[in-house]
C-alpha cells in the first residue's frame, strides 16, 4: 500500500482511485471536512476546528489519512503527532479526545489505512499510535484501557427528554429554577473567560491541573465561535456559579466540560445548566448528546451521568507499539497521589502547572 504526501484535490482524486492512502493536513483547505461530514459517525474530534485547536495550543502536527478505492473514500484516521522530550513521540487519534474512533465507510476495509499508520509510525520514530474508540483495528487488538460511554437521545423534544432524567435529576432543575438562578446560552469571548475561571476552580477541586487559558480561547475561536458548540452560563446577582461547554457535528452533540462554584452547590445551578444545554441542542435539531467518557472507577460521575437518562455502554483505546507491533496496556491517570497535591495549590499555581503539563500529554 503506497502512502502518498497530500497534493491538490485534482491530484487527489486521480491518485486515489488507483486504491492509494494519503496524508492529508486538515487545516489546509475544505477537503478533509467534505469527506467526515459524508459519515454518520463524526464527531466534532474528527474536524479540521478540533485539529486546529491542537496545532495552535500545543504545535502538535496533523498527519490525518484518507484511503481510497476506486475512487472512493474507504476509511479515515485522524492521527496528531504529539512530541515531546519527557513523554516521547507518539500519534494520537486525536490528543484531549474522548473518543475518535477510524471512520470507516460501509462495506469499506480498513485493513489498509491501518498498515499504513503503522507504517507511517516507523517513518516518524513514534514509540506508538493509539485510536481511541471505535471498533478493534484488527482481529489480534486487545483494549489497552476501557472507558464508560453514555448517549442521551433528543428524539421526541425537550419534553420528552425532561420526562426521562431521573426523579432527583428532574427535582434538581426545578430546585434551580425556583432559586432565581439566570440561564444563558452565548457564544461570545465573555462567555468563555466566565467558564474558564468555574473551570479552574472545578480542577483544583478534583485535584488536577486546567489546561491553558489559551487552549480555551483557541476553543472558542476555532468551534463556538464559528457555530460548532456553545457555552451555558448560569448566573445569580451578576456573578457566574456554574456553566458548560457543548459541541456538535451534525446531529451529534458532545458534553466536553463542566464546572460550578462549589460554594453555591445548593443552589443547583449546575443540574439547571445542563438542562437548558440539553433543551438548546433538541431546538437546534441535534438528535442525540454524547456525555464523553468517564473512568471505571468513577462511580459518581456514573451515576450522575445515567441520571440523565442516558444509554450507557463501554468503548476502548487500542495502543500499539510500534517496535515490537504489539498491543499494549495503559493506564487511568485520573486518580493518584497527584490529586492530593493539587487540591491544596493555589489557583494561580495551578495554572502555571497546566501551561507546563499538558505540552506532554495527550
Amino acid at each position: 500500500m503506497q502512502v502518498l504526501p497530500n497534493t491538490s484535490e485534482c491530484d487527489e482524486r486521480s491518485s486515489a482511485a488507483s486504491g492509494e492512502v494519503r496524508v492529508m493536513n486538515p487545516m489546509e483547505g475544505p477537503e478533509w471536512d467534505r469527506l467526515v461530514a459524508a459519515h454518520a459517525g463524526a464527531t466534532i474530534f474528527h474536524t479540521a476546528a478540533w485539529a486546529r485547536v491542537l496545532s495552535r495550543t500545543y504545535g502538535h502536527r496533523p498527519f490525518y489519512l484518507s484511503s481510497w478505492k476506486g475512487g472512493r473514500v474507504q476509511a479515515l484516521i485522524p492521527v496528531m503527532e504529539v512530541r515531546s522530550m519527557i513523554t516521547g513521540r507518539r500519534g494520537v487519534c486525536v490528543p484531549f479526545a474522548d473518543f475518535c474512533g477510524p471512520l470507516c465507510f460501509e462495506g469499506a476495509n480498513p485493513g489498509p489505512a491501518f498498515a499504513a499508520l503503522s507504517a507511517l509510525a516507523a517513518e516518524r520514530g513514534w514509540k506508538h499510535w493509539e485510536i481511541r474508540g471505535g471498533d478493534k483495528p484488527d482481529s489480534s487488538a486487545t483494549r489497552s484501557i476501557s472507558f464508560y460511554s453514555h448517549s442521551l437521545s433528543l428524539a421526541g423534544g425537550p419534553d420528552n427528554v425532561f420526562e426521562g432524567f431521573d426523579s432527583a435529576v428532574r427535582r434538581a432543575v426545578r430546585k434551580g429554577e425556583r432559586n432565581g438562578v439566570e440561564i444563558a446560552v452565548r457564544s461570545d469571548r465573555g462567555a468563555m473567560l466566565a467558564y474558564y475561571a468555574l473551570h479552574v476552580r472545578t480542577r483544583r477541586r478534583h485535584g488536577l491541573p486546567p489546561q491553558s487559558l489559551n487552549f480555551f480561547l483557541n476553543i472558542h475561536e476555532e468551534i463556538i465561535q464559528t457555530g460548532l458548540g456553545s457555552v451555558v452560563i448560569a448566573t445569580q446577582g451578576g456573578e457566574a456559579i456554574a456553566g458548560a461547554v457543548f459541541f456538535h457535528c451534525g446531529e451529534r452533540a458532545l458534553y466536553k466540560f463542566g464546572a460550578c462554584d462549589e460554594r453555591l452547590l445548593e443552589l443547583r445551578a449546575n443540574n439547571l445548566v445542563m438542562w437548558a444545554g440539553i433543551r438548546f441542542l433538541c431546538e437546534s435539531g441535534c438528535t442525540s448528546l454524547d456525555f464523553g467518557r468517564t473512568s471505571i472507577s468513577q462511580n459518581g460521575l456514573r451515576r450522575y451521568k445515567l441520571g440523565w437518562g442516558t444509554t450507557e455502554s463501554t468503548a476502548g483505546y487500542y495502543r500499539k507499539d510500534v517496535r515490537s507491533a504489539s498491543w499494549e496496556t495503559a493506564s487511568d491517570r485520573i486518580s493518584g497521589g497527584h490529586n492530593a497535591l493539587f487540591s491544596r495549590f493555589p489557583l494561580g499555581l495551578n495554572r502555571f502547572l497546566g501551561r507546563l503539563i499538558y505540552s506532554h500529554l495527550d
